[in-house]
């Protein structure tokens, strides 16, 4: 289950990081409570799957999981350039969540 709340809590981090972004420096009213209970949740998610996992494998694949998602979604959704170097970074944090999971 460990893993599970890990992963969520990863995907929880890519929503309140877009939403941060739409709440426009927090001027914005409903992105920005978005913000704060998806940040919550997912701390909260992150906490319960440390109780089992090693600190810097949780921690390592929940950034991970967030840093790639909130570049995917930059991409994705609010037209953010994906140059190669940006595109062969994400791939190398995917490289890197995939040997921090593997060696646990």
């Amino acid at each position: 289950m460990a893993w599970i709340y890990l992963v969520i809590a990863g995907v929880l981090e890519v929503v309140w990081a877009f939403s941060m972004k739409q709440s426009e420096g927090f001027t914005r009213l409903t992105p920005t409570i978005i913000t704060f209970v998806f940040m919550a949740a997912s701390f909260a998610l992150l906490s319960i799957s440390m109780r089992t996992l090693p600190l810097g494998t949780a921690y390592t694949i929940w950034t991970g999981i967030g840093a790639v998602g909130a570049f995917a979604v930059g991409v994705f959704v609010l037209g953010e350039g994906a140059s190669l170097m940006r595109i062969l970074a994400a791939a190398l944090i995917i490289c890197g969540i995939v040997l921090m999971k593997l060696s646990s």
